[in-house]
């Protein structure tokens, strides 16, 4: 018996994980593989048996705990600074919109599916229920402009304590039959629910901080006692005032993030890698738990064309009345409407009330657990499938999610962004020296002035079309710091940086690979090298390989000096070039590299070079012509500064 809970454990965690690694290669919504993976591990073939793993109420407790986790990190996402822009769209859809989904899904749900008024009602309380485990990796995946993609974000996280709410109040009803229960008081037990979240996610919140202000925490124990408070708010406010937990660690985790007294770093990528392991799992335990004859009889034929009404109907009335006169665009509206999946806390709360209505007999509530998921795969495929196209037509995503974000606006990393722009890569520059982000500009260079470590400063900018960080500052140690510093945003495959500068003394030790970006163009192509070859002559080309002029040729041509730093492929994604990277170029891609003219032979001597004429117009105008007499020589205090970020 021990061996096979075991066995069953180890195929739940493993198969989640598995899951979400491979939706992540495939660029698709996690929440699909892992309720197929679910479905196959439970009704199909019966391995996997959730009752036997969590029996009675545990499987109810270890499922409400998660939500309060998942909540908790989504809450550490949300930022001041977004709330301010959009906050009023944000507040009337989880109002209004909130009410309109409710209200239109629950006539749906008596239409259509022919449930009674009661259950309709719950049905559509627990479908106002969207989730950041859904929104956030489809935000990511579109690259969306920024105020859609905070909208949705926000919307994807505030939604879930105020849906549940609902839904529990309306559960409530259904259980007592208390259907003539007041507005007086059904207004009551929300700001009861409100106050109570309210004031005990501010405590964790103040307890949290008074503790890593004083240092009375060890820095590994940081993150399992914030888990251990976050269990604490949850419990705590459900005690008091049923279903206002979720509020609690919500407002805990958003209090925690915009704070600027401590440094949260290690709760934060804690609680992401806690979220993961638990959406992995509890999606997998759910869908195990549904007989495959009640999601057929679910799904036919009334079940599709109630999730046909909720995403072509009820959705787009909700965003039409909540959003009018709030100021967005209308192709922000019309995305708006195009974007509302269900997620983890649909799945986790539906079988919560379904389980409790069925122990006392009441009839249909069999029915709630399987329309809920045939809702959340509906969702999510149309959604998933739909939007990057929606994006595109309607201008709110960019299109071209394959650009550089450069820490150094110098006169090397102008003249390569040039290039790079010129390729129609975008390329943006972040600098400290306001002489060279003045510069970048008037080159026509996207341009910011600002530390790039700084708090926020990642969030304010837009990266919707950005894929890569390059740190190309003349300080080893920024860059370095800079690279660290944005691997939480592009990943450690996406960060690269200029080799160190040897030197003697504590400079000769290597840095810490750990804290460390990947090394960019070469192990010997420092700041100090690309500066004094750019002032010695060298230029900056960009050649398009062909069948023949291929890269034995470049090199050959270019001879053995030439730095191949970017990679363009034919469908104009770019990629700096990795000091371990083989010269395994193919026909097609074009190569941007720091060439010395001095050693390039005359056209006439090299056979079948058909690009020649055109590196030619590709050489940028220099970008050092545009600033002033200080930046004239090979190093200057300003060269020095560039990356004092």
């Amino acid at each position: 018996m021990r061996e096979s809970l075991l066995l069953q454990a180890a195929t739940v965690l493993a198969m989640g994980v598995g899951a979400q690694w491979l939706a992540a290669r495939l660029r698709q919504p996690s929440i699909l593989l892992l309720l197929l993976g679910g479905f196959l591990v439970g009704p199909v073939i019966g391995f996997v048996d959730t009752d036997q793993l969590l029996p009675g109420d545990l499987l109810a407790t270890v499922v409400s705990l998660s939500v309060a986790v998942i909540l908790f990190e989504g809450g550490l996402s949300l930022h001041l600074t977004e709330a301010r822009e959009v906050g009023p769209v944000v507040t009337r859809l989880v109002t209004v919109g909130v009410l309109v989904t409710w209200v239109l899904g629950g006539f749906a749900a008596w239409w259509l599916l022919g449930f009674p008024p009661d259950l309709a009602a719950l049905l559509a309380a627990i479908l106002v229920l969207s989730g950041p485990t859904v929104v956030a990796p489809m935000i990511r995946h579109l690259h969306l402009r920024p105020r859609i993609a905070a909208v949705l974000k926000w919307e994807g996280i505030v939604i879930d304590p105020v849906g549940a709410l609902l839904a529990a109040l309306v559960f409530q009803a259904v259980l007592s039959g208390a259907w003539q229960l007041s507005l007086a008081a059904a207004a009551v037990s929300v700001v009861k629910a409100v106050l109570v979240g309210g004031v005990l996610g501010a405590a964790g919140f103040l307890f949290m901080l008074a503790l890593l202000r004083r240092h009375a925490v060890p820095d590994r124990l940081q993150a399992p006692l914030t888990l251990g408070v976050v269990v604490a708010v949850f419990a705590g406010c459900d005690a008091l005032q049923h279903e206002s937990g979720l509020f609690g660690v919500t407002l805990m985790g958003y209090l925690l993030a915009n704070q600027r007294r401590v440094l949260i770093r290690r709760i934060t990528t804690f609680k992401e890698h806690l979220t993961v392991l638990l959406i992995a799992s509890l999606f997998i335990l759910l869908a195990a738990r549904v007989s495959l004859a009640d999601l057929a009889r679910a799904a036919f034929p009334d079940g599709l064309l109630f999730v046909a009404v909720l995403i072509l109907v009820v959705r787009p009335l909700s965003v039409l009345v909540s959003t009018a006169g709030a100021g967005l665009e209308r192709r922000e509206v019309a995305f708006l409407s195009a974007m509302f999946p269900r997620g983890i806390v649909a799945a986790a709360v539906a079988p919560l009330f379904a389980f409790q209505l069925e122990r006392v007999g009441y009839a249909g509530a069999e029915r709630i657990v399987p329309l809920t998921y045939i809702v959340i795969v509906g969702t999510v495929l149309v959604y998933g499938l739909a939007a990057p196209l929606v994006s595109r037509r309607l201008g709110v995503a960019h299109t071209a999610p394959a650009g550089m974000l450069f820490v150094g606006a110098h006169r090397f990393a102008r003249e390569v962004a040039q290039v790079l722009v010129k390729r129609k890569v975008p390329v943006q520059l972040v600098d400290t020296n306001r002489r060279h982000v003045a510069a970048a500009r008037m080159a026509g260079l996207d341009a910011h002035y600002a530390n790039v470590v700084a708090e926020g400063v990642m969030d304010e900018l837009d990266l919707g079309a950005v894929s890569s960080l390059v740190c190309l500052t003349s300080n080893d140690e920024v860059n370095s710091l800079a690279a660290v510093h944005g691997e939480e945003e592009f990943g450690r495959a996406h960060v690269f940086q200029l080799a160190p500068e040897p030197g003697t003394g504590p400079r000769s030790e290597p840095l810490d690979p750990y804290l460390m970006g990947r090394i960019a163009f070469g192990a010997e192509v420092t700041h100090r090298v690309l500066r004094d070859r750019l002032w010695a002559g060298a230029v900056i080309r960009a050649t398009t390989l062909t069948e023949d002029f291929d890269a034995q040729r470049f090199f050959d041509y270019y001879g053995p000096t030439a730095v191949v730093m970017f990679v363009i492929d034919a469908n104009g994604r770019a990629r700096p070039v990795e000091a371990s990277e083989q010269a395994d170029f193919v026909p097609g891609e074009t190569l941007v590299s720091l060439v010395d003219l001095a050693a390039t032979p005359e056209p006439h001597d090299v056979q079948d070079v058909q690009d020649v004429q055109d590196v030619q117009d590709d050489e940028p105008t220099p970008a050092s012509a545009l600033v002033d007499q200080t930046d004239a020589g090979p190093e200057t205090r300003d060269d020095q500064a560039a990356g004092a970020t």
